[in-house]
């Protein structure tokens, strides 16, 4: 086989992934996880059932895929976003993050609070997160506000816990929407500014490791 037939068969399959990762987004923002079989995709883009597993092995792996495609999607709204200020570029990652998961609540249902039971295959999950271009930029963001003396600490754990707290956020907005957080884009901001007044006390450890000093807002 020639290099140029190689490539345009790997485009061509490229492209029918691209096509049925839409068409699983579609499904999921209009019917949620549970509309989301492999059948009712092979339908939607006419294609056998059975093709349908030339891309995926199983129904995780099209998760993993929506996943992908929504970490990509926040990218490039934060990228069109960004701000002089650190710490307020750093908030422009954490309130996209929110406006993405309230204005598409399905979808961030099946990508954020559904259960993924493994890792895509062959991944570790070091190449996950260098493969992840919305955790990437929240690092960048945190890594300026550490280099500007606004935060102190590890990159990597100040992003896990600010996404852990947005993720909570939009969790609760969305499974409790009759409670009485307020305007929602207005209690993000809240818990925004929450996490990081508390994270600016702390020189923050790695994941897994001890908080080397702490320092009170009175002893600032």
């Amino acid at each position: 086989m020639s290099l140029t037939v190689q490539k345009r068969r790997e485009k061509h399959k490229a492209e029918q992934r691209a096509e049925l990762v839409a068409a699983a987004r579609e499904l999921v923002q209009q019917e949620g996880y549970e509309g989301l079989t492999i059948r009712k995709l092979a339908k939607r883009v006419g294609y056998a059932p059975m093709s349908v597993y030339s891309y995926f092995a199983d129904k995780q792996d099209i998760l993993l895929a929506l996943a992908e495609d929504a970490f990509a999607t926040l990218a490039r709204r934060i990228e069109e976003q960004p701000a002089d200020d650190p710490l307020d570029a750093l908030r422009v990652v954490m309130t996209e993050y929110a406006a993405f998961g309230l204005g598409n609540p399905n979808e961030y249902r099946t990508v954020f609070m559904t259960e993924k039971t493994r890792a895509p295959e062959g991944k570790t999950f070091a190449e996950m997160e260098a493969d992840n271009p919305a955790m990437k930029a929240l690092i960048g963001r945190v890594e300026a506000c550490i280099a500007a003396g606004k935060l102190k600490g590890d990159a990597e754990a100040i992003a896990n816990m600010l996404w852990a707290v947005g993720h909570g956020t939009i969790s609760l907005l969305i499974t409790f929407p009759f409670h009485p957080f307020g305007d929602p884009q207005a209690f993000v901001k809240r818990m925004c500014d929450f996490a990081l007044a508390d994270l600016s006390t702390q020189d923050v450890a790695p994941l897994g490791g001890e908080r080397t000093s702490c320092r009170t807002v009175s002893e600032k």
